[in-house]
């Protein structure tokens, strides 16, 4: 993807001089339309899926109140990235591919250059605060968690870092009219001493591949030892194990997400590493079905996130459920429209109907005939009715309160 490592890179002060593609005007890789057609339709349903299924998780967490906790304000901001490259990106990245020509202009060749290493930054370091949040949540739970004001700074300083790392490739990027087509390329400044092309490229590969992949993998390795094989620290309530099942299942599917992530971007980053070293690999014909079917791998990384919170979230499930009007059977009026949990309306349910016994007694007791202690014995009073009665409802009662606030005191640690 030229967006990221240019495949027409050029170098040299007029972008004329280094590569066969820039110096020459011929162009070679020219496809017959039965391809250009499969790999259009391949690419299309990247930007369909993607764009729909984003925006679709955006809108499930933003307007129900149930789904803006710390973890779910990430998902959104990784889910904006992904859903503007592959739709600012995606289709621009497959016509240059396939022509190697641009088409586009000077401005949105410099765009082109600079805003998918910005997503991408955002897209895993998202992943990344994610990761280490639910480090914190289970590891230390007594500690005190990101506000969502925090939480918006944290995104908000992610998305400077990712600007100020693409800034070169905006800074550096040009266009040049050769005989016979245009090319957007990257113009990097001759050094003697240094080779900044290289060096950027590895950086950029260490920050928005390796490293984020590194402390992910730490995050999750520590916590899935604490999940799955001991007791979460400092969890002593009665409904301990409906918690380590919901932390579970948000733990596996955060995994699920990094491990496609990582899959979809590996074969991208040792192509362009690859091409750093060893140009003269990249000159061959054969190299542009190569180059379109990694870069297709890798933008499509950006439409599997909706597929996996679908599958393995039940209130993501409800919400896109509401969305498409396909409602399961299963799934009740109230879970659909405010994305609750089953445990969640057992509790109103129970609340509902303490208020009730609450409203019952009341009324039995103040229509129960007063008791005259002077001419009542104890023994008489207790089989009267209404005092024998109201004693054990009452101690019934305060049962049905605690549990409910334990109940309550769990959802706040429960799933996303």
């Amino acid at each position: 993807m030229d967006a990221l490592y240019n495949a027409s890179d050029c170098s040299g002060a007029n972008g004329t001089t280094v590569s066969a593609n820039c110096s020459d005007g011929f162009n070679k890789f020219i496809q017959p339309v039965w391809q250009i057609t499969l790999w259009a339709v391949a690419y299309f349903s990247i930007v369909v899926v993607s764009v729909v299924g984003n925006v679709v998780v955006i809108w499930i967490i933003l307007a129900h109140k149930r789904m803006r906790t710390v973890t779910n304000y990430f998902l959104v901001n990784l889910a904006f990235a992904e859903a503007a490259m592959s739709a600012f990106n995606t289709v621009i990245n497959f016509a240059y591919a396939v022509h190697n020509e641009w088409y586009f202009g000077l401005v949105y060749c410099r765009f082109h250059n600079f805003f998918p290493i910005a997503a991408i930054f955002a897209s895993i370091y998202s992943m990344t605060a994610i990761a280490l949040d639910r480090y914190m949540a289970i590891i230390h739970p007594l500690r005190q968690r990101l506000s969502s004001t925090q939480t918006r700074v944290v995104i908000g300083v992610i998305w400077v870092l990712a600007l100020l790392l693409a800034f070169p490739q905006y800074l550096y990027s040009s266009t040049a009219v050769l005989p016979g087509r245009t090319v957007c390329f990257i113009d990097w400044p001759e050094y003697t001493a240094v080779d900044f092309r290289k060096i950027y490229y590895m950086c950029v590969t260490v920050l928005i591949y390796f490293l984020p992949l590194c402390i992910m993998g730490w995050a999750y390795m520590t916590v899935g030892v604490t999940l799955w094989a001991g007791k979460i620290p400092g969890d002593s309530s009665e409904h301990y194990a409906e918690q380590l099942i919901a932390k579970r299942k948000v733990v596996k599917m955060m995994i699920v997400v990094v491990c496609t992530f990582a899959m979809c971007w590996l074969p991208y980053h040792v192509y362009f590493l690859l091409h750093q070293f060893f140009p003269e690999l990249f000159e061959e014909r054969y190299i542009q079905q190569v180059y379109l079917a990694i870069m297709w791998l890798a933008m499509s990384s950006t439409m599997y996130n909706p597929v996996i919170y679908y599958c393995l979230n039940s209130r993501f499930r409800a919400g896109f459920q509401q969305v498409f009007c396909c409602c399961a059977p299963t799934v009740t009026k109230e879970e659909l429209l405010e994305l609750k949990s089953r445990r969640y309306l057992q509790t109103q349910v129970s609340l509902y109907r303490a208020s009730r016994m609450e409203t019952v007694i009341s009324t039995a007791a103040a229509e129960a005939p007063p008791v005259d202690p002077h001419t009542h014995s104890l023994e008489e009073v207790t089989t009267n009715g209404s005092v024998s009665d109201t004693l054990p409802k009452s101690s019934h009662l305060s049962t049905i309160r605690g549990n409910v606030w334990r109940s309550d005191l769990s959802q706040e640690h429960g799933s996303t």
